[in-house]
C-alpha cells in the first residue's frame, strides 16, 4: 500500500513549450513529480511545482553532455523512474523558413537533428534502465506524422529521425519488456503550438476532424501510456492527428 501511495516521477525532455509544456501540466495536476530537461536554464515563469530543483540543463545535441547528464538525473530520481517521455525534437529550416530536403540539408545539421531526436532517447533509456525497472515504468517516444510520409513543412532530417524513433520504439519494447518496462510512441500531427508553419490551415481543411489538435490532447495520450489503463500496451505507436494518417 505504501508503494501505491508513493509519488511517481516523470522525466521529460523538451518541456519548455507546446506538447512538453502541456505534459508537465497534466502530470503535475495528477500529483506526479516532473523532472524536466532542456538546453535552457529553468525559467521562473514556469507555473508548475518543484521548479528549479526538478530541472536538468542538458544539450541533447551534444552526445557527451547527454551521457554526462545521466548521473545528474539519477541523483535527482533517487532510484525509481515511473516514466520517461522523449519529447525533445528539432527541425531546422532554410534561410527563409523553407523545408530542408535530403539534397540541401547540411550533414552537420543532419547529425544534430539525429542526436536530439533519436540518439538522446537511446542514451537516456539505457542509462536509466535500472530506475525504470525498479518502478516497472514506461517510456513514451514522441514521433511524428512526418515519420511516415513526406510532409510539406518538416524537413528530411526531422522526418527520418522520427521514422527511426518509431523503429527504436519497437526494438526497445522487445528489449525492455523482460525488465517489466513498457515502451510506446505517439505520433502527433498538426498541433496548435507557437511553431506552426504558414499554410497549416490547408492541411487542417483536409483532416477528417477539420481542426488542429491541442497540446493537452496529446498530453492526455502520453499520460494514458504511462499509467495503469495501458498496462498491457507496448511496442505500439498511437496516431494523435485527427485522422491525418488515413
Amino acid at each position: 500500500m505504501a508503494d501505491e501511495n508513493r509519488q511517481k516521477t516523470l522525466l521529460l525532455t523538451g518541456a519548455s513549450r507546446g506538447i512538453g509544456h502541456a505534459t508537465v501540466r497534466k502530470f503535475s495536476a495528477e500529483g506526479w513529480r516532473v523532472i524536466t530537461c532542456s538546453r535552457h536554464p529553468f525559467a521562473p515563469a514556469c507555473p508548475w511545482p518543484g521548479g528549479e530543483e526538478n530541472h536538468v540543463q542538458i544539450d541533447l545535441s551534444d552526445p557527451a553532455d547527454t551521457i554526462n547528464a545521466v548521473g545528474v538525473i539519477q541523483e535527482k530520481i533517487g532510484g525509481r523512474l515511473d516514466a520517461l517521455v522523449n519529447n525533445a525534437g528539432i527541425s531546422p529550416k532554410g534561410p527563409n523558413g523553407e523545408r530542408l530536403n535530403s539534397i540541401d540539408t547540411d550533414l552537420l545539421d543532419w547529425g544534430r537533428v539525429f542526436h536530439v531526436n533519436f540518439f538522446a532517447s537511446v542514451v537516456l533509456a539505457r542509462g536509466l534502465i535500472e530506475e525504470l525497472t525498479a518502478a516497472k515504468g514506461a517510456v513514451v517516444n514522441v514521433t511524428s506524422i512526418a515519420g511516415s510520409r513526406v510532409h510539406p513543412f518538416a524537413g528530411a532530417a526531422y522526418a527520418t529521425s522520427k521514422a527511426a524513433l518509431k523503429a527504436l520504439t519497437r526494438e526497445m519494447a522487445h528489449d525492455f519488456g523482460p525488465h517489466g518496462v513498457r515502451v510506446n510512441a505517439i505520433a502527433p500531427g498538426e498541433i496548435e503550438t507557437s511553431i506552426l508553419s504558414p499554410g497549416t490551415d490547408k492541411i487542417v481543411n483536409g483532416l477528417p476532424l477539420r481542426r488542429l489538435g491541442q497540446p493537452s490532447e496529446v498530453a492526455d495520450v502520453i499520460y494514458f501510456l504511462c499509467t495503469e489503463p495501458s498496462s498491457y500496451v507496448t511496442g505500439t505507436e498511437i496516431e494523435v492527428n485527427g485522422g491525418q494518417h488515413v
